[in-house]
């Protein structure tokens, strides 16, 4: 490249960055992945050591941050917040271990203090006389905006810490928000119909910015602290991790995943360590923040223009990088649910390539806007499936399709229906679509349904491949020879997966039931239907009726049938009269044209109204008559028994042999009527199964998830984020020996 285009090069670089340093710092909207940034930087730093007398005061190598938003009052750092250089691999920081090392003029290890780079905001609280006087963002470095009014309603900002009375102190740290207080913000955002943000650093940035602090204290921020700018009156430690420790006892959030290192071994170690951990962090941290402990060295080895020379940033892989989809195409999953999936350009996202990334649903994908070509953000988080976080409609180009659902499953051709009030689009092809068959089939044999052993996808991708099998009924009339005809099955191998089909012709209603792959209805609900209509025939001949009553009419809620309540006593009209005439001059509040018309449709004369309200039935209730099952379920349950090769299949299976003793029918005296446990981790006695049938025979029921309402969770070994969130909200936990005490005498059961 001549210096010519190697001039223009640098101009054009210069030029990005900055407006990336813009849209980051100031507008907290970057368009970019940190890992495109820091290329680009990288290209810049390049250009510039190979000629370094084209460097300006004011290139992005030498400042830091973007100038402050006029949006603020402007504050000047009495201590410059200096940005980090960057290493990207072992090899980046041994060389930079090597140049303290060379500086300090020393040949032994160096002593570090070593912690999680956060990905938030960074700020400078002035305490003085231990009183919060003014918070700032980090701005250009020099200069940053006045955000006190904000930073007072984070929790964790202390507002007056035990410090002398002449004292003056700037404590720098980050300003983040959790994963899931990230995620409960957007789920606001998107009901109220704004616009969500990207990823959690973008959240906490923009919640602090907020010219009305009423908005910021309603974001759930968190501050930890990291450093220290400018000091007087204040006895200073001798050490980077003890000014830390410091920090920490005066009430300040610091990083919990801290330690002091010495030479590379042991920060390699570090680095590998807090990176195995970092997809379990509350936060999101992109690196690890290296710092010679010794202050007195942090003096010798001083500064350059945009950071110091004693402190680096090792990056991990970047989590957050840039890819173009190149196609969409649709999985039908075992429901006949229709996936759409995103064909996009492999790009290597946390370590690992990411070529597919599924986009949920159509509604997703109308939300986001999403479109063939597009240029979009992608995200992976430790091992969590790859999302698309945003689209870049700045960078869609013109030959950009929409995607459309396709009118044909495309495995066999059925019609796609959507329903309107659901997200899903599904084939209608049932049983017969080949992908619904294979999953349906899979579902079949799993734990929790038939569990029949030996079952494994391999083998029934071969038998529908040899079609040996079509339906889940053929699994139980499979022949021997055929089955030692197959290649890797043996004699014996067939000889036990027999056993287990015969075996798994004795079974439970519940679980065959929820082996039947009915849409929507889980392991519970299964359960709820067992002991509600506890014969198969009556569940196939049900109605919705008999599952959900509507009693009112839409749209009357308890006010609006209170004022009909208040306006009828009131009004003692003709009651031959129709309800626009009664209503023409004196309409009751709240009943406007469309619940006029409701009303009209519901009640001919105001007569027939007067008689329901005195029923009480204007206001509008759904009533579930199965424990568990709403509407939609409900729905989904009488279509699934209404179509015949459902039926046929249900019949097959009964033919062969397949049966259940007769639930019994729950006690309403049962010790543990009215109760709900959930099971988790590794019982000594029996498995969760079993300690779950043994509860269900007491009368109580048994769920997956744990909640305000649960009466007790049962702990075994390696409980897990279950009795985290059970300690968490005070339900009472039993281990295995208050288990035991409970079955023996159920009356002592909590609560």
């Amino acid at each position: 490249m001549s210096d010519s285009d190697e001039r223009k090069r640098l101009a054009a670089l210069r030029a990005e960055i900055n407006q990336h340093n813009f849209r980051y710092y100031v507008l907290d909207r970057p368009t970019v992945p940190d890992a495109e940034y820091d290329a680009l930087m990288r290209e810049l730093e390049a250009i510039e050591a190979e000629h370094p007398d084209w460097i300006t005061p004011d290139s992005p190598t030498q400042t830091v941050g973007a100038l402050p938003s006029h949006a603020f009052e402007t504050v000047e750092h009495q201590v410059p917040m200096l940005s980090l250089d960057n290493a990207f691999d072992a090899d980046e920081f041994a060389a930079f271990d090597r140049r303290v090392r060379e500086r300090l003029g020393r040949d032994e290890p160096v002593r570090y203090l070593s912690e999680p780079k956060f990905d938030g905001l960074a700020i400078s609280l002035t305490y003085e006389g231990g009183i919060l006087a003014r918070a700032a963002t980090r701005g250009d470095g020099r200069r940053g905006e006045d955000v006190t009014d904000n930073v007072r309603t984070i929790e964790t900002v202390p507002f007056s810490i035990d410090l002398p009375a002449d004292s003056r102190i700037e404590i720098r740290g980050e300003v983040v928000m959790t994963h899931e207080s990230f995620a409960e913000l957007n789920r606001r955002a998107e009901r109220r119909g704004e616009k969500v943000f990207a990823n959690p650093r973008n959240a906490a940035a923009g919640s602090l910015r907020q010219k009305d602090p009423r908005v910021t204290a309603s974001r759930p921020l968190h501050f930890f602290a990291y450093g220290i700018g400018a000091v007087d009156g204040i006895d200073v430690p001798e050490t980077q991790s003890g000014w830390l420790d410091w920090l920490e006892q005066l009430g300040f959030s610091v990083a919990e995943h801290r330690d002091r290192v010495e030479g590379l071994d042991e920060a390699r170690a570090f680095h590998a360590s807090l990176g195995e951990k970092r997809a379990g962090l509350a936060f999101d941290i992109d690196g690890v923040v290296y710092k010679v402990d010794s202050l007195a060295d942090q003096q010798r080895l001083g500064f350059v223009a945009r950071a110091p020379r004693w402190a680096i940033a090792w990056k991990f892989p970047a989590e957050e990088k840039l890819t173009q989809i190149r196609d969409v195409e649709f999985q039908v999953g075992r429901t006949g649910a229709l996936t759409p999936v995103a064909r996009v350009e492999p790009v290597a996202v946390g370590g690992v390539t990411v070529a597919n990334i599924t986009l949920h649903n159509m509604d997703e994908i109308e939300r986001k806007d999403v479109r063939i070509g597009d240029w979009v953000r992608v995200r992976r988080a430790g091992d969590v499936i790859p999302e698309i976080i945003e689209v870049l409609p700045e960078k869609r180009p013109d030959d950009a399709r929409r995607i459309e659902l396709p009118a044909n499953c495309p495995e066999c051709g059925s019609e796609v229906l959507r329903d309107e009030e659901q997200a899903v689009a599904r084939c209608t092809g049932g049983l017969f679509c080949p992908a619904q068959r294979r999953e349906a089939i899979r579902h079949f044999a799993s734990r929790k349904a038939m569990d029949i052993d030996g079952l494994g996808e391999k083998w029934i991708t071969l038998f529908l491949e040899r079609n040996l099998v079509e339906h889940v009924d053929d699994l139980f009339r499979l022949d021997r020879d055929d089955l030692v005809a197959l290649p890797r099955m043996g004699a014996k191998s067939a000889d036990n997966l027999l056993e287990s089909l015969e075996k798994a012709k004795q079974t439970t209603l519940d679980r065959f039931l929820f082996a039947l792959g009915i849409p929507l209805v889980g392991s519970e609900t299964a359960d709820e239907l067992a002991k509600h209509f506890r014969d198969l025939q009556a569940l196939r001949e049900a109605a919705f009726e008999d599952f959900i009553e509507h009693k009112g009419v839409t749209g009357i809620g308890p006010k609006r049938a209170e004022s009909l309540q208040d306006w009828l006593a009131e009004h003692k009209a003709d009651g031959s009269a129709a309800l626009h005439e009664a209503f023409a001059e004196d309409r009751p509040v709240g009943v406007d044209e469309k619940t006029l018309a409701r009303l009209e449709e519901a009640f001919p004369t105001l007569a027939d109204m007067q008689r329901a309200a005195e029923k009480g039935q204007l206001q509008n209730e759904t009533i579930t008559k199965v424990p568990g099952i709403g509407p939609e379920i409900a729905k989904s349950i009488v279509a699934f028994f209404k179509q015949d090769h459902n039926n046929e299949v249900i019949d097959g299976l009964l033919d062969a042999g397949i049966h259940w003793p007769t639930p019994e029918a729950p006690a309403d005296d049962a010790p543990l009527t009215g109760k709900t446990f959930v099971i988790t981790g590794t019982l000594p006695n029996m498995t969760r199964d079993e300690a779950s049938d043994r509860l269900t025979a007491l009368g109580a029921k048994v769920t997956s998830s744990v909640s305000k309402k649960t009466t007790a969770l049962i702990a075994g070994e390696a409980g897990g984020s279950k009795l985290d969130k059970a300690n968490k909200l005070g339900v009472p936990v039993l281990d295995a020996e208050a288990f035991a005490r409970l079955l023996d005498d159920p009356s002592a059961a909590p609560g």
